[in-house]
C-alpha cells in the first residue's frame, strides 16, 4: 500500500467508489444512498449519473420510487438540490443545518430582511402553510407576506427554504413528467413512522455520531480526501475536529501544481484503491454532478488546462464526459425532447480523441441518446471535432 498517493492514484480510487470504473447491479436507490444523493439541480440530472452507474438503469425505476417516497429532492450539501433517499432527508438537513443558518444572516440579497425578523415564528408559519398543502414557491411567499408585508415574499419563502427541511413532491422530478416546484417538509411527505425513526440531533452524543458516519460515507464514495475536499463538499466548516475523533487511515498525497506542501489524505481502512493503470471506460456525466464538485482539489478529475472550459459568469457546471477517467470534453442535447423527430446529443471533447477513445465514446453517447430521447422517431450523436 503506498504512502504517497499521486493524481492517478486518486482518480482510480474516486472513479471505483463512484462506480464509474464498472456499473454495478441495481438497485439504483442503494447507489443513491452510497453516494450521499446525487445533484439535482434540473429534474434530469440523476437520471444521467445513475445510467452511468448502474447496469440496467431503467428511468422508470427512479420514478417510481419518487412516487413510493423512498427517494425526493432536497436541499442539503452545500444547500444545493440533491437527490436522496427518504433516511437521509430526515438526515442531512439537521447536519447541515449550520449552512443555512450562516447564510439566513449573510446572504447578500436577503439577509438584511431576515435578521429583522423572528425566525423561529417565520418557521412555524411557513411549516404549517406547506404541511396544510404543498405549494410552490410564489404562493408560500405570498401567503407569508400577509404576515410580513413589510418583507418581500421572495425573502420569506427563502427563509422558509433555509429553515426547514423542504422537499420537491412529485410529479417534479419525474421522468417525462413536468410541474411547478411544489414543496412541503420532508416530515409530512415521509410520514410519522419513518421521522420517527430518524435520528435525534439535539442529543450532542446523537449529533457527534452522525456527524462521525457522515465523515465516513464521504470517503466511502470521494476518498482518499482531505479535511479541506470534505468541507468543500459539504459546505460545513470545523469538520477537521470530527475526523480527528476517527480511525481513519491517512496518506500524503502528491502535491498539486503550484502547492507549498504536501496534503494529508484520510481514507477507511481497506478501502479501494485501484492501481493507477487500471483501464477506466468513457462515461457521461449529468451537469453538476458530484465526482466533479466533491473536492477542493478537483485535479483528481480534471486537469488545471482544462478546468477554464466548465467555468461561467453563472456558476452553471455542464454536462462532461470522462475519457480515460478524467473530464474530456462536454455534451449537450435539446431540452424539448417531445416524442417524434430526431433528437440530436452534440458531443464537444476538447481535445481530439484517439480513433479507440472515438469509438468507445460514439458507443456510450448513443446508449446516452437512447436514454434521453426514447421517444423520438430517431436519435442522432454528433461528435464535434475540436478546432
Amino acid at each position: 500500500m503506498p504512502d504517497l498517493l499521486t493524481r492517478a492514484h486518486l482518480n482510480r480510487a474516486l472513479l471505483a467508489r463512484q462506480h464509474l470504473l464498472q456499473r454495478r447491479p441495481g438497485p439504483a436507490i442503494e447507489v443513491v444512498d452510497h453516494l450521499v444523493g446525487l445533484q439535482a439541480q434540473n429534474a434530469w440530472s440523476p437520471y444521467v449519473g445513475l445510467w452511468s452507474r448502474v447496469e440496467g438503469f431503467r428511468t422508470d425505476e427512479l420514478g417510481a420510487a419518487f412516487w413510493d417516497r423512498s427517494v425526493t429532492r432536497i436541499a442539503v450539501m452545500r444547500s444545493t438540490i440533491h437527490l436522496v433517499t427518504a433516511a437521509d432527508a430526515l438526515l442531512l438537513p439537521g447536519l447541515i443545518a449550520p449552512l443555512h443558518a450562516k447564510d439566513l444572516r449573510v446572504n447578500a440579497q436577503h439577509g438584511a430582511a431576515l435578521r429583522t425578523l423572528d425566525l423561529v415564528e417565520l418557521t412555524a408559519a411557513a411549516r404549517a402553510l406547506v404541511e396544510e398543502e404543498p405549494r410552490v414557491t410564489t404562493a408560500l411567499g405570498r401567503l407569508l407576506g400577509q404576515r410580513w408585508p413589510d418583507v418581500a415574499p421572495s425573502t420569506l419563502a427563502y427563509a422558509a427554504r433555509g429553515t426547514l427541511p423542504l422537499v420537491q413532491v412529485p410529479p417534479r422530478g419525474v421522468w417525462g413528467r413536468s410541474g411547478a416546484t411544489t414543496w412541503t417538509t420532508a416530515w409530512a411527505w415521509l410520514g410519522p413512522e419513518l421521522t420517527a425513526a430518524a435520528p435525534d440531533l439535539t442529543d450532542p452524543q446523537v449529533l457527534a455520531a452522525e456527524q462521525a458516519r457522515l465523515v465516513r460515507r464521504y470517503l466511502a464514495a470521494f476518498g482518499p480526501a482531505s479535511v479541506a475536499d470534505l468541507q468543500s463538499w459539504s459546505g460545513l466548516t470545523g469538520m477537521r475536529a470530527v475526523a480527528d475523533r476517527l480511525d481513519l487511515v491517512r496518506y500524503r498525497a502528491d502535491p498539486s501544481p503550484g502547492a507549498v506542501r504536501e496534503r494529508e489524505l484520510l481514507d477507511l481502512p481497506g478501502a479501494p484503491l485501484p492501481d493507477p493503470d487500471v483501464p477506466a471506460p468513457a462515461r457521461f456525466l449529468a451537469d453538476y454532478d458530484n465526482v466533479l464538485l466533491g473536492h477542493a482539489d478537483r485535479t483528481r478529475i480534471i486537469s488545471a488546462e482544462h478546468r477554464p472550459y466548465l467555468a461561467s459568469p453563472n456558476g452553471v457546471v455542464p454536462a462532461t464526459f470522462l475519457l480515460d477517467g478524467r473530464v474530456a470534453g462536454t455534451w449537450d442535447v435539446p431540452r424539448d425532447r417531445r416524442s417524434g423527430g430526431t433528437v440530436t446529443l452534440t458531443v464537444r471533447p476538447f481535445a481530439r480523441p484517439t480513433a479507440t477513445q472515438r469509438e468507445e465514446l460514439q458507443a456510450e453517447a448513443e446508449g446516452l441518446a437512447d436514454l434521453m430521447a426514447a421517444e423520438a422517431d430517431e436519435r442522432r450523436v454528433v461528435v464535434v471535432d475540436p478546432g
